[in-house]
């Protein structure tokens, strides 16, 4: 009899999420915003793609993410999930979209999810935006919570340094946690924390928890593609780690490019018809 043991290719799903938790696998999540780079982030494997709304930076240049509108999000959404045949497709839902009462925010969310065709939603925030939570939930959608750094509420913060190192903030995402789980979130980021903080959060909660610059000791990890693979320039958080550098690379083709077409190299008689 063979041990060796065939790759999953089955369709990620949020049970399957907490099935990994329990199991003690590790989650990879990683961002896309359109089709190309979708296909090839599930083809490798990824187990979450979020269609993050840092697509407002990455995609537009804007300097936050407050900027990205509803119709904008549901655009990349939809382009992602086109392409994506495995990871479970979680969408942002960009601000203003689920602050301003539950009515609006369910009405939002169900448009996301029925013109992208989307796994799940992802909200910023803990018991603030608990009514609007529920009320998605009431609507069969899937919430990822997402707590600690929140760059919605960036003006806010007026920063973009560590969150919950005072204890009375530590506490309120640890309460924050348990209020969402409780609601029926079934997995939560945590984005730049202390990793002893996001470790008993994980330890804590059923549900599966994916850190962005929370340490080692949760159940996964996220980071925008465009930054592990090296494309973004003058970002460089403690948390990052860069696998590629297509900055370099992409910048290089370019230029080869253009001296081959300006020295009449391109094309040569094989290229042409």
């Amino acid at each position: 009899m063979s041990v060796h043991q065939k790759e999953d290719n089955r369709k990620v799903t949020t049970h399957r999420l907490c099935e990994m938790k329990q199991r003690g696998e590790k989650i990879s999540m990683l961002t896309s915003y359109d089709y190309t780079m979708a296909s090839m982030v599930d083809a490798a494997g990824m187990d979450v793609i979020l269609v993050g709304d840092s697509a407002s930076n990455v995609m537009a240049g804007n300097l936050t993410t407050l900027p990205i509108t509803l119709d904008q999000m549901i655009y990349h959404g939809k382009s992602v999930v086109k392409a994506v045949k495995r990871a479970l497709v979680v969408v942002d839902m960009p601000f203003g979209t689920y602050q301003a009462g539950e009515i609006e925010a369910v009405q939002n969310a169900i448009k996301i999810m029925k013109i992208t065709h989307a796994d799940a939603l992802k909200l910023e925030g803990g018991v603030e935006i608990l009514d609007a939570v529920r009320r998605i939930l009431d609507a069969g959608i899937p919430i990822m919570g997402h707590l600690g750094l929140m760059p919605q509420s960036i003006n806010k913060y007026g920063t973009y340094n560590v969150r919950a190192k005072e204890d009375v903030e530590a506490e309120k995402l640890i309460n924050d946690a348990h209020a969402l789980e409780d609601a029926g979130c079934f997995a939560l980021v945590l984005e730049k924390i202390p990793a002893t903080l996001a470790t008993r959060v994980a330890q804590e909660l059923k549900i599966p928890v994916i850190g962005i610059g929370a340490g080692g000791g949760v159940d996964g990890q996220a980071l925008v593609c465009n930054d592990m693979l090296g494309m973004t320039n003058g970002f460089s958080p403690r948390f990052l780690r860069r696998y590629a550098d297509l900055n370099g690379v992409i910048t290089s083709a370019v230029k080869n490019y253009i001296a081959d077409v300006k020295s009449c190299d391109f094309p040569n008689e094989q290229e042409q018809y």
